[in-house]
């Protein structure tokens, strides 16, 4: 059917994150938003407030909640199911209900199916054997938790999204029993198709206290330990020995910032680290600009939306191994992946002492990163809602 006479629908999503900046739960969220809302559907999203104080911005219906931070930093907990804001929702009688978390936004999501009969469609984001050791000391018992309580959990739900063949591949081990569709989240790419002048990036660069002879290694996104920074910074200051003009751009804040800057300096390379802290997401395409390549050592993603933004920017990559990486990171032409030290390494140098190399490289990443623009993304996820119906 074409899309010009499909149905108008009123489309609910929960989410427990919407606020928080550098998240690609966030991201994912906001960029299906838009597309649905530009294809004429009637979406509305309903999250966890930040403080006690429940309201609704335009579409956005907030739920007041209490801090979690003993469980895991930044974590929220609504402290009423049964709003006057849900209800609100609840007579509005969505056509269905797209559930971004499993948690404490998912009791919202099955208590207004149960109650209209809108079927629940879900996005599972997140793999939480990386995050099981914030909650439970044996990570054996964690993982044997996760996969018990995803099964539960999911039961209620009519269809499953994964954003990877990786999120299935998981899936699928934990006995889910129910119909998986691989559906890539999608990014602006109109935004991240901005382009620095060359007088704009030495600017920008300059202020940052980065000279116009170094070259930047740049990670971005939440600083949080399943994202291994330690790692990274460990390897940066390997790698730094035998070429002082590397600079490690750090973007991005969270949890394990104290402990990275304490690292680099325990490891002298704290006047090659920069920390920028939290960055407006408007501005993010400026900040992958500066660099000369994107790291991470990260195993953490279901997809990891920074690596196709960093490819979007036409960077190469240097990542830890991951099958999320499988179809955004093409070994040789648009970057490399390391398993060990030793690899890395040979890889940094061999990305930075190529000129000709790299621009061949940022070339192929932003071809590479066309495939995933949020319009797509947006049609394979209104053509899964038309199947559910």
């Amino acid at each position: 059917m074409p899309s010009q006479e499909r149905k108008k629908l009123k489309i609910l999503i929960t989410t427990d994150l919407y606020t928080t900046n550098t998240n690609g739960v966030v991201t994912s969220v906001q960029n299906l938003f838009d597309e649905l809302t530009a294809k004429g559907h009637d979406v509305r999203i309903l999250t966890i407030s930040n403080d006690l104080h429940s309201h609704k911005e335009g579409a956005v219906y907030y739920i007041r909640s209490l801090p979690l931070g003993m469980v895991y930093p930044d974590v929220r907990m609504p402290t009423s199911f049964h709003h006057r804001l849900i209800q609100e929702l609840i007579d509005w009688k969505p056509d269905v209900i797209h559930s971004q978390c499993e948690f404490f936004s998912f009791q919202f999501a099955s208590r207004i199916s149960r109650i209209t009969g809108a079927p629940i469609v879900h996005t599972y984001h997140t793999l939480y054997e990386q995050y099981v050791t914030y909650l439970v000391p044996s990570k054996r018992l964690g993982n044997v938790l996760v996969r018990v309580l995803s099964r539960q959990r999911l039961k209620k739900v009519r269809i499953l999204v994964a954003p990877t063949q990786k999120v299935e591949d998981a899936l699928l081990s934990y006995g889910v029993q129910n119909p998986i569709s691989v559906v890539p989240s999608g990014i602006s790419l109109e935004q991240h198709h901005q382009r620095l002048t060359a007088e704009q990036r030495l600017e920008k660069r300059r202020a940052l206290g980065i000279r116009d002879d170094q070259q930047v290694l740049l990670n971005l996104g939440r600083l949080g330990t399943e994202k291994n920074l330690g790692e990274l910074m460990e390897l940066f200051a390997q790698a730094q020995k035998s070429n002082d003009k590397m600079v490690f751009l750090i973007v991005g804040d969270g949890p394990a910032r104290e402990d990275l800057e304490k690292q680099a300096r325990e490891l002298g390379v704290a006047d090659h680290v920069i920390f920028t802290g939290m960055v407006a997401p408007s501005e993010v395409q400026n900040y992958y600009q500066l660099a000369d390549v994107f790291v991470s050592a990260s195993t953490s993603e279901t997809q990891g939306l920074t690596y196709i933004e960093a490819a979007a920017n036409g960077l190469p990559l240097l990542c830890r191994q991951d099958d999320c990486l499988n179809e955004v990171l093409k070994e040789g032409e648009n970057g490399f992946e390391y398993t060990n030290a030793e690899e890395f390494l040979q890889d940094i140098d061999e990305v930075l002492e190529d000129p000709q190399w790299r621009e061949a490289a940022s070339k192929r990443s932003e071809e590479i990163a066309q495939s995933f623009g949020k319009k797509a993304f947006g049609e394979a996820i209104e053509n899964i809602y038309e199947s559910v119906l």
